[in-house]
C-alpha cells in the first residue's frame, strides 16, 4: 500500500512542512517502546493487572499522544482508574503523572547513554526543503523533543517546535484532537490548506488530518499502511528517502 516514487508530490511546493519527531524524523519511537514496554511490564506484573503488556498497545493507545493521555488510555484499556495526579509527582506515585513521570526517567537514561541520529532519509528531505527555502517545523508530543532534536544535532532546522511542554502551557488536546497540528501551522505562519504534515502514528495522522492539512503524509514504521490510510493519510511511505530523488 506504499507509494511509489514517480506518484508522490513535490514537498517543496507547499507553504510549509510539520514533521512530528518519534519515528518520523528519529529513531526515538523504539526508545520510547521499549521504555514503555519496561516500565508497563513491571507494573502490570505489580499490580497483578492481565492481560499483559504487547507491542500492540503502544500502537493502539500511546504512539503519538502526550504521556499523560496515553497513560490514562491504556490503563483504561485494562478496567484500571488511578488518580490524575500533578506534572509534579514523583516517578514511584502511583498516579497517571506519577506513571508517566516513571516512564519518562527510563526514557531520558537510555537517550543519554546511547545518544541518537536522525533517519538518514529524513535529514536528506529536511535539508533538501531548507535549501529550497520551505518552511518547516516540528509536532510532537514528547516533552523530550527539544532534548532528542538537539542530541540528533538537527535542532537548527526547525524555527518552530511545537511539543508537548508547549501543548501543557497552552493546554492543547493531544493528539488525535487538531490543536497540536493548527497550533503548529499558526506558529510557522501557514495556513495548513495549503501545506503538508509527515507522521507515523495512528493519533498524528487523524490529527493532522482534522487540522485541515492540504497533504497528510503517513511514515510506516509498524502502525501499518493500510491503518493510516483508513486515518486520513493521502499518501504512505516505508522511509522519507522517497521524497528525495537522489536517494
Amino acid at each position: 500500500m506504499t507509494a511509489e516514487r514517480s506518484d508522490l508530490p513535490d514537498l517543496t511546493t507547499y507553504d510549509g512542512v510539520l514533521f512530528d519527531l518519534d519515528g518520523v524524523l528519529t529513531p526515538t519511537a523504539e526508545v520510547h517502546m521499549h521504555a514503555w514496554q519496561t516500565m508497563f511490564a513491571e507494573l502490570f506484573t505489580a499490580w497483578g493487572i492481565t492481560p499483559p503488556y504487547t507491542e500492540d498497545d503502544y500502537f493502539r493507545y500511546l504512539d503519538g499522544k502526550q504521556r499523560y493521555d496515553g497513560v490514562a488510555s491504556l490503563l483504561r484499556s485494562r478496567d484500571v482508574e488511578v488518580p490524575w495526579g500533578d506534572p509534579d509527582d514523583p516517578p514511584a506515585a502511583d498516579t497517571v503523572c506519577g506513571i508517566g513521570n516513571r516512564k519518562n526517567d527510563v526514557f531520558a537514561r537510555v537517550l543519554r547513554t546511547d545518544g541518537i541520529a536522525p533517519y538518514p532519509g529524513s535529514l536528506a528531505l529536511i535539508e533538501k526543503l531548507r535549501a529550497a527555502g520551505t518552511p518547516i517545523g516540528v509536532v510532537s508530543s514528547s516533552k523530550n523533543a527539544e532534548e532528542v532534536l538537539a542530541v540528533a544535532g538537527i535542532r537548527d532546522f526547525f524555527p518552530v517546535v511545537m511539543d508537548g511542554v508547549v501543548a501543557a502551557r497552552e493546554g492543547l488536546r493531544s493528539k488525535p484532537e487538531p490543536d497540536m497540528f493548527a497550533e503548529g501551522a499558526r506558529m510557522l505562519g501557514v495556513d495548513p490548506a495549503r501545506s503538508a504534515a509527515v507522521e507515523d502514528a495512528h493519533s498524528g495522522v487523524a490529527s493532522a488530518s482534522a487540522a485541515g492539512f492540504a497533504l497528510v503524509v503517513g511514515v510506516d514504521r509498524g502502525a501499518g499502511a493500510q491503518a493510516l490510510l483508513d486515518l486520513g493519510a493521502d499518501v504512505v511511505v516505508d522511509d522519507l528517502s522517497a521524497f528525495v530523488e537522489d536517494m
